[in-house]
């Protein structure tokens, strides 16, 4: 299968922290969702697709070749949005884009104004004097001005505002329309995930909990709530987490667990989000 993104058992050891065994792919036409809490190794994970630091072991290709063999031409193809900042802080927008354009060979500076003027970044403005959220409109006006095929987004809708937020995911559809290009976009903001993303691929501590449809991922567990009788026959069903509430309890169960329990009047089911999940998820590591 082509695939535009493949990490291959990708390890990354620090002193305090590791990626272990790292595994995932994305297709062209699609786009992949990467979540998980805050220090669970996102941003750690996308330095090393991005080369910004060196992996331990495994092997990473994009484009279908190993990427570190060929870092400086596929960095043409990528438009990257980083969660800090990557600018020439005192100079202005616009003398940014002079000094960031002549990097790339497939830039269009007719595309560039265009989403400049759409997202309202002042060009004469020092980058320092703008906002955290004008900033990302900024970095991702320049990650979408060199016709890049490999959209890598950290954190972009972190410090924006919800109208901007939902403007982004609009142009992230519109981008993707084009299948010969995929998006990868690291957020710990759900919610955006479940309007655009067909893939999720989990990560907490360093290690890929699950990766595959979005679809699949939501239907593939539920939410059942119910009184506290019957909690001890849920954990026989070893959920993957329950706690208790003021009512009695929720628990996180694999959806095909629940077949024998769809008589049972006193539970309620219902369809988890992505948010949920998660939670679950990393609550169960914890407890």
């Amino acid at each position: 299968m082509n695939y535009i993104l493949e990490l291959k058992n990708v390890s990354k050891v620090y002193n305090d922290f590791a990626l272990d065994d790292v595994s995932f792919s994305l297709q062209r036409g699609f786009i992949m969702g990467f979540i998980g809490p805050n220090g669970s190794g996102k941003s750690t994970t996308i330095r090393c697709m991005m080369d910004l630091a060196h992996i331990d072991s495994g092997d990473i290709h994009m484009f279908g070749v190993p990427f570190h063999k060929h870092v400086k031409d596929l960095k043409q193809r990528i438009g990257f949005v980083y969660d800090q900042d990557v600018f020439f802080e005192d100079l202005t927008v616009e003398r940014n884009k002079q000094i960031i354009s002549s990097f790339y060979k497939q830039w269009d500076d007719q595309v560039f104004y265009r989403y400049i003027e759409s997202f309202q970044v002042p060009l004469h403005k020092p980058v320092k004097a703008l906002s955290k959220g004008t900033k990302m409109k900024f970095a991702l006006a320049v990650a979408l001005s060199h016709h890049a095929e490999l959209i890598i987004m950290d954190e972009p809708t972190s410090g924006l505002d919800p109208v901007f937020r939902k403007e982004l995911l609009d142009i992230l559809l519109e981008i993707i329309q084009d299948e010969r290009k995929a998006i990868f976009f690291s957020t710990h903001i759900t919610t955006d995930l479940e309007q655009v993303a067909d893939y999720i691929t989990f990560i907490l501590n360093g290690k890929i909990i699950l990766s595959e449809e979005t679809e699949t991922l939501l239907d593939e567990y539920v939410l059942v709530k119910g009184v506290k009788r019957l909690k001890e026959r849920i954990e026989q069903l070893q959920p993957i987490m329950l706690k208790e509430t003021s009512l009695g309890f929720e628990a996180l169960l694999e959806t095909r667990k629940t077949q024998q329990l769809e008589t049972q009047s006193d539970l309620r089911f219902e369809r988890p989000t992505l948010e949920e999940i998660m939670y679950y998820f990393v609550k169960s590591q914890k407890a």
